[in-house]
């Protein structure tokens, strides 16, 4: 059964009206190293301690394998984010911790290039995600965390129809200290009654 989930989801194009999504693979290197250098300063503060090859090709090559280990097991679905007309590497978003059984969730993660905040790709991004992780994968929640100063996250998933569900106290370690974090939540009948 995993086999056939990887199998699907390594073919899976999610496509919007000014993106697409699909697995990351080896081919990408280049655009990622480029965007994540050119957004080092504007990335870090939001995400966990970038090592020294934060931006070279290794740490491309080791993400890479990591999310293939991830595939394989159906517990993560990272996409890397491209533009519909110039297919220019914009940012990823990552469906991970998926959960079955009782719970049937996921939590979602994003990360999008300096150059190309504020333009909506992202909410359209994650808005496609969401339709994989209820419609494909048949999730019932999905959640999401920001650290509690990042307006322009919280925004972006109110607004996709999450809802603000509490605080994480020092939810998890950013930028080299342990960080407190608002979290929302979304149920599949919330995302279909917005459809």
């Amino acid at each position: 059964m995993l086999d056939l989930l990887f199998l699907r989801y390594s073919k899976t194009i999610l496509r919007g009206k000014n993106v697409y999504l699909r697995a990351p693979r080896r081919r990408d290197q280049r655009q990622w190293v480029d965007v994540r250098r050119v957004s080092r300063e504007f990335l870090q503060p939001w995400e966990p301690t970038w090592p020294k090859d934060g931006a070279e090709p290794a740490a491309f090559r080791r993400r890479l394998r990591r999310f293939t280990e991830d595939w394989q097991s159906g517990n993560s679905f990272p996409f890397f984010i491209f533009h519909q007309n110039s297919d220019d590497l914009l940012g990823g978003v990552t469906l991970s911790n998926i959960r079955r059984g009782v719970a049937q969730a996921g939590t979602i993660g994003y990360w999008m290039g300096y150059p190309y905040i504020r333009r909506g790709h992202m909410a359209e991004a994650v808005g496609l995600v969401l339709d994989y992780a209820f419609d494909e994968l048949g999730l019932h929640r999905v959640e999401a965390a920001c650290l509690v100063h990042n307006n322009p996250s919280s925004w972006l998933l109110l607004k996709l129809g999450f809802t603000e569900e509490g605080l994480a106290r020092q939810y998890l370690c950013i930028d080299g200290s342990w960080q407190d974090h608002r979290t929302f939540g979304i149920l599949r009948s919330d995302r279909h009654t917005r459809n």
